[in-house]
């Protein structure tokens, strides 16, 4: 873990005087030096706007963002690299779906379908659809433990369904859910399925391909990469049959004032001047990722979720959200007699950071009857002994209010 953690330089620093212990990787995760190297790079000495000049940084640059969109794709095991579109994160290529795949197959009585665990960026985006175009958004429902109500699946879906939308993992209780099952039975009823990876991409890889999903959006800052910058995975008979979501540059094959025609694959859907610095950090990140052992790091984030729980669990008055068997390295909780903000602030003044509010997913917070939770989250470069630190603060918190 020494060696894992120096690749890391911001973990090293102080917060308030004491050793920083991240545990809000669910929100962004840090950035190895590899990936900050890559980002100076192409600032300080290779900064060429791609796909336009013919100059060599623009070439390089043009490259190195394409070299990445294949990084990617083989990541993923998406079939052709055209499938996979540079977004600016998880949320983007949602909305992109949303419009795109809206326009194209959504009419007045349509229905699709969400469930009561998503965050808020696949939530509103479908609600918008739904209002724009007359269209009915349902839900399906979580148990009491966090998982999905799996036997409530086949009757929310009609004929009027025309798109799932799924968490890979929870954002708040962690909750890994049985994508292939879903996707089996949604294609069954001829329902193509989005998955929002923004969870799940950065715990191990994901096979798009086994898993037979119709839409995987990810975020680059969730899986080491820069902020600003994501994919989207998309079918191509999918991505055929969409209209554009945005108008500009390098989306367009001709432009007349009589007509404009499109680009071809992937470039139809990314308009304007690209994040091509993001992508290709993107792409170092996914590198980097490689030259690691991947079964290990999931075996320790597993170990840190299993001592956590049991570590918070000794705690008189707390209370963790989300038991499903199967958990993403998230622990999410509340305090009694605590505010959740003041857990945080007590937690920051320790060095210790982690997340507080409504966590993006408020119709998680209804279904458990709190205004909020706190979360901690781990990353393969934490420690027990950050575990230690969060259950230690948590137990000064408790002193420090109740008594």
């Amino acid at each position: 873990m020494t060696d894992i953690r120096s690749y890391f330089p911001l973990l090293s620093q102080t917060v308030n005087g004491k050793p920083l212990v991240y545990l809000d990787n669910a929100a962004t995760a840090q950035k190895p030096q590899a990936v900050i190297d890559v980002v100076n790079e192409l600032h300080a000495s290779l900064n060429g706007n791609i796909h336009r000049g013919i100059h060599y940084m623009a070439e390089q640059c043009t490259a190195r963002y394409e070299a990445a969109r294949e990084r990617i794709r083989a990541y993923i095991n998406a079939e052709k690299a055209h499938e996979v579109i540079f977004t600016a994160g998880t949320t983007a290529g949602v909305n992109l779906v949303a419009f795109a795949f809206g326009e194209r197959y959504v009419r007045a009585g349509d229905e699709v379908v969400v469930t009561e665990m998503e965050h808020h960026s696949n939530i509103v985006p479908w609600q918008l659809l739904c209002e724009r175009k007359g269209a009915t958004l349902k839900v399906l429902p979580l148990t009491d433990s966090g998982e999905l109500r799996m036997d409530r699946l086949p009757a929310l879906l009609s004929h009027k369904t025309r798109l799932l939308a799924v968490a890979q993992v929870s954002n708040v209780l962690g909750t890994v859910n049985p994508l292939e099952e879903i996707i089996r039975i949604a294609h069954a009823a001829g329902v193509p399925v989005l998955v929002d990876g923004a969870q799940g991409v950065q715990h191990g890889r994901t096979d798009v391909r086994q898993l037979g999903c119709d839409f995987y959006a990810f975020s680059g800052h969730k899986i080491y990469a820069p902020t600003g910058v994501g994919a989207l995975y998309a079918k191509e008979k999918f991505l055929d049959e969409m209209p554009p979501y945005q108008g500009g540059g390098d989306m367009i094959k001709t432009v007349t004032f009589a007509k404009t025609t499109y680009a071809d694959l992937p470039y139809k859907f990314e308009a304007g001047t690209a994040n091509y610095v993001g992508a290709i950090g993107l792409g170092a990140a996914i590198a980097f990722l490689e030259t690691l052992d991947a079964a290990a790091l999931q075996a320790h984030e597993q170990q840190l979720l299993r001592y956590a729980t049991e570590r918070l669990q000794r705690i008189n008055g707390l209370t963790i959200y989300g038991s499903a068997p199967q958990k993403g390295s998230i622990v999410s909780f509340s305090l009694s007699g605590i505010h959740h903000l003041d857990v945080a602030q007590i937690l920051d003044k320790l060095g210790v950071a982690v997340r507080s509010g409504t966590l993006c997913a408020e119709p998680v917070m209804q279904r458990y009857g709190v205004t909020g939770m706190a979360r901690a989250s781990f990353a393969f470069y934490n420690t027990l002994h950050e575990v230690d630190a969060l259950a230690e603060g948590l137990e000064k918190a408790k002193k420090l209010i109740t008594n």
